[in-house]
């Protein structure tokens, strides 16, 4: 019997008394031992986990499709919308993409032990620094059950233990996947508790888990704008995080048209519910009126609601008059703000006035335009000739993601392994001692 087997029958007691702090006080105690193995932990015995995660997935995949279809059937009659729903939503695409997600995280280097920058001192001291986990992180949040697989396995990879408090709405999903990922680390020799699920949607769980700095090192959000402004509010434990997706594409004049079109249709209509998800098209003048109608009859195959500035009305009729709001507004929708502008220096400035940071792209032909779009856009992905859909941790190569942050400190961009690792100094001498 694993030694935190008592730590586990003491949480379901608080549970069951309805003592949602004290539960929290011992899932947190919990993870703290359990970070302490994962610091020992080789990493075949991590890889050997996540196999046997991938595994357990697969067996369990009409389990999973039937808890989530009971999700999406309590979505639909809470009157949840399409975008979120969408997150909800699992497949068997979608829950292929989740083992092999495992796989790829198996098959990453383990960034912990890793020590670079080693250097001698004029006093023949050795000076470097080794990458270590942060320790135990707690990640909240809503609707994608498949966040509970990619967490679990990006935390275990990098060496932390997890605490993971999923929304209500899939509740059913998070419970099944939960059982697999428990089931994985068991057959591994590695603790549960490295991984858990929190077994309440009392909102007072993530109360708690926000404020235990002496059991939680770092807290990760994922979810709405409401719930991420509360969370960085409230924490007492530092969050990692972004608020918003306002992504754009922007078209220069010497983008290939057919290019554009592709790249257009594409980061609005593959998925509509995802931070990444372009919401403000800005097109250069004087290739408006070439590529807007092409572009508008593509959106009008999608059903996409098109709302425009005056110079675009112009153009495109159809189009709703935009508002001030809409080119601050993350849609997650099937609605596209879209504004015609003079030149890279306005769609810059429109970015940097309405953006939020996260993934900017522009179609271009002109080398030196990209790479001053590159510099001046201050994005936590900014892509030259492609979809703002790649800036997702899986595309990226890291395996999965955590999450992706518009902050600068302590990770930026999507947050894979190497995100949830610090470094410290290393020394090695020889006998010296400070003169």
């Amino acid at each position: 019997m694993s030694v935190l087997a008592p730590f586990n029958d003491k949480a379901q007691q608080q549970l069951t008394a309805g003592d949602v702090p004290a539960y929290m006080q011992t899932l947190g105690k919990a993870a703290r031992l359990a970070a302490s193995a994962l610091r020992r932990a080789e990493t075949g015995v991590k890889n050997r986990a996540l196999d046997a995660m991938a595994g357990e997935l697969a067996a369990a995949r009409e389990r999973i499709l039937n808890a989530n279809a009971e999700d999406l059937q309590r979505g639909k009659e809470a009157g949840l919308d399409s975008a979120l729903l969408d997150r909800l939503a699992l497949s068997d695409a979608r829950i292929d993409a989740m083992i092999e997600g495992l796989r790829q995280v198996a098959a990453l280097p383990d960034p912990v032990g890793e020590i670079d920058d080693m250097s001698y001192r004029p006093s023949g001291i050795q000076v470097g620094r080794m990458r270590v986990p942060l320790g135990v992180v707690g990640i909240i949040y809503e609707s994608r059950p498949n966040v509970t697989l990619e967490a679990a396995s990006l935390c275990l990879k990098s060496g932390n233990a997890c605490i993971l408090r999923g929304g209500s709405e899939a509740s059913a999903s998070n419970a099944v996947i939960s059982e697999c990922i428990t089931q994985g680390l068991i057959e591994a020799g590695l603790p549960a508790s490295a991984v858990q699920v929190v077994a309440t949607t009392d909102r007072a769980a993530v109360g708690a888990m926000i404020s235990m700095p002496e059991y939680v090192d770092v807290i990760i959000p994922r979810g709405g704008k409401s719930l991420i402004e509360r969370i960085s509010r409230e924490a007492k434990v530092p969050v990692i995080k972004h608020l918003d997706g306002v992504c754009h594409v922007y078209i220069d004049t010497t983008a290939d048209p057919a290019k554009a079109l592709a790249i257009a249709v594409n980061a609005k209509t593959h998925r509509y519910g995802t931070c990444n998800t372009m919401e403000t098209l800005l097109v250069d003048a004087p290739v408006a009126d070439l590529i807007l109608p092409e572009l508008a009859r593509a959106y009008a195959e999608h059903k996409v609601e098109l709302r425009g500035c005056e110079r675009t009305r112009t153009l495109l009729p159809q189009a709703l008059a935009a508002s001030e709001e809409d080119w601050y507004a993350e849609y997650l929708a099937p609605v596209l703000a879209i504004k015609i502008v003079d030149g890279v220096a306005e769609a810059i400035a429109h970015i940097e006035q309405y953006g939020s940071h996260h993934t900017d792209a522009i179609v271009t032909q002109d080398y030196s335009l990209a790479r001053r779009f590159m510099a001046e856009v201050d994005s936590s992905s900014v892509i030259v000739n492609a979809s703002t859909r790649f800036a997702d941790g899986f595309e990226y190569g890291l395996g999965a993601e955590i999450g992706i942050s518009t902050d600068k400190l302590h990770a930026r961009g999507p947050v894979g392994l190497e995100g949830l690792t610090t470094r410290k100094y290393i020394v090695f001498g020889d006998g010296q001692v400070r003169q």
